[in-house]
């Protein structure tokens, strides 16, 4: 089995390019929002150490901002909680693939939580910044203080394209940006 990782900065397009490789695809950020809007395991943990900001279920993303932007602490405190149930999440997708050609892996923090393997084809998705703040500033949920918080957690932009395999330009005009996942895809076929 291929196992395709995308890496980029946040806002870059990570998740439509690996929608394009027509694999299945395992969101991190997905799983994320599955797991506050349905394990009250992950409430009460988060309840547990938040007791101030998460007081019902399901767990509302605006607490958890409001917890952040509160205490950098706190941030700490909910990737200890929400991290290895993703992680868990996620050998159960691999798991579940198994017997697939090719997987693909859209985890934000994949480097930088030693998730990453050596087996792994890393692909960088290079986009400009002006376009990435332009669709930031479309997101409902855009926070400067927090997006300035999660970048502390991440490897710059620069590592991470050094790490890659394969970098796909994307310029968020659809066509262009499937030939060049097309592309990519071939040459990884074709180096398996």
């Amino acid at each position: 089995m291929i196992k395709i990782a995308v890496l980029g900065d946040i806002g870059s397009g990570k998740s439509y390019v690996a929608k394009q490789f027509g694999y299945p695809v395992f969101n991190a950020d997905d799983e994320v929002s599955k797991l506050y809007k349905q394990s009250r395991k992950c409430y009460h943990k988060l309840k547990r150490k938040l007791p101030t900001f998460i007081t019902s279920f399901p767990v509302k993303k605006s607490k958890l901002v409001s917890a952040i932007i509160a205490n950098k602490d706190n941030l700490k405190k909910i990737i200890k909680i929400v991290h290895p149930l993703i992680r868990k999440k996620m050998n159960i997708f691999l798991k579940k693939n198994k017997n697939k050609k090719i997987i693909v892996l859209d985890i934000p923090l994949l480097i930088e939580n030693k998730i990453y393997r050596n087996n792994f084809v890393l692909v960088f998705v290079d986009a400009k910044q002006k376009e990435i703040r332009k669709r930031l500033k479309k997101r409902s949920n855009f926070n400067i203080k927090i997006l300035k918080k999660l970048k502390k957690l991440q490897l710059t932009v620069e590592k991470k394209r050094k790490k890659s395999d394969f970098i796909i330009k994307n310029n968020f005009k659809h066509d262009l940006t499937k030939k060049n996942v097309k592309k990519v895809l071939r040459k990884i076929l074709l180096n398996a």
